[in-house]
């Protein structure tokens, strides 16, 4: 087994894991499968207890048709307290998340804690993301050159949009390592729902027991969309709606 390298930008320390504790690819495959990608999912959360889901309008997609289905690659980034002049003048980059884009397997999510207002990832970066197989990511904080990134097929969600770069603001702290994202909470190897409504984080142990029942969910949304669309009257449906919870 060959074990994996880092590139040196960062110390060791900043590291939580080297390579992502996989899920099935058939789990994933069949999150894929449901009709109502976040929607379902998102129930199925409420059902279990489990907090995890931002809306659309918090992080917002840079490309309204994208839907992804993959683990969460993650990448903490703080502000630098320096002076952006200095920072500048010394030629030096805090910014260190081409160390998780070396580390990326094909279907992982970038899931980035940055900084408001200043953009974690830029043209250059999203394309090394793609290169890497990666299918997406979702910044806490802003991003730029979106149209790049769509054009290549990138998808970002992101809470904000911003020509500013990290480059001498920012300073990236962590690599898989836990991050918060909106408020949730994500750590490396969660599995990460992304569509146009929203965004949903659900954690590595409970990803098959929140299939189960979005399965269950879509199943039943389904029956339903099948009898208004037989024409029954709204009374019979009301009558046939508790049957199919």
């Amino acid at each position: 087994m060959t074990t994996r390298q880092t590139l040196g930008k960062l110390p060791p320390a900043a590291f939580g894991m080297l390579e992502l504790p996989p899920l099935p690819t058939a789990l994933i495959e069949a999150f894929k499968a449901l009709d109502d990608l976040t929607g379902q999912a998102s129930d199925a959360m409420d059902q279990l207890g489990i907090a995890g889901v931002v809306a659309g309008s918090t992080l917002r997609p840079t490309d309204p048709k994208a839907r992804i289905v993959g683990q969460a690659l993650t990448v903490k980034n703080i502000k630098i307290d320096a002076l952006v002049n200095d920072a500048v003048a010394g030629k030096v980059s805090g910014l260190g998340d081409i160390e998780a884009h070396n580390l990326a397997q094909p279907g992982n999510v970038l899931v980035v804690q940055g900084v408001p207002g200043v953009s974690s990832m830029g043209g250059i970066m999203a394309t090394v993301a793609k290169r890497s197989g990666e299918i997406g990511a979702i910044v806490d904080g802003a991003v730029r050159d979106i149209d790049h990134s769509r054009a290549i097929g990138y998808p970002v969600w992101s809470s904000s949009v911003s020509p500013m770069t990290g480059k001498w603001r920012i300073r990236t702290v962590g690599i898989n390592v836990p991050v918060v994202i909106a408020g949730v909470a994500v750590a490396p190897g969660d599995l990460v729902l992304a569509d146009e409504v929203g965004v949903c984080f659900i954690p590595f142990a409970r990803a098959a027991e929140v299939l189960a029942v979005a399965q269950r969910i879509g199943e039943s949304e389904t029956a339903r969309l099948k009898l208004l669309e037989s024409g029954i009257t709204l009374e019979e449906f009301v009558s046939a709606s508790p049957t199919l919870q």
